[in-house]
């Protein structure tokens, strides 16, 4: 009864380590994951403000083209 119960307890040891290997991994490809998503997201940001900055500036050099004409009429 007793090597019975050892052999039910090394099972149960053995099956929680596993477990917990496998989450620990599991939460480290997740968080690789997360890095990645983060740093596309930043890089969408950063063109998309070169592109409004971009679009600002044009912007302004047809007001200042608008304020040419005028001043020659």
């Amino acid at each position: 009864m007793s090597k019975l119960l050892s052999i039910v307890v090394a099972a149960m040891f053995a099956a929680v380590s596993v477990n917990a290997l496998a989450a620990k991994h599991m939460a480290a490809e997740k968080g690789a994951a997360a890095e990645k998503k983060e740093m596309k997201a930043e890089e969408k940001k950063a063109e998309g403000k070169a592109v409004k900055k971009g679009a600002e500036k044009g912007k302004k050099e047809m007001k200042k083209g608008e304020d040419k004409k005028k001043a020659e009429k």
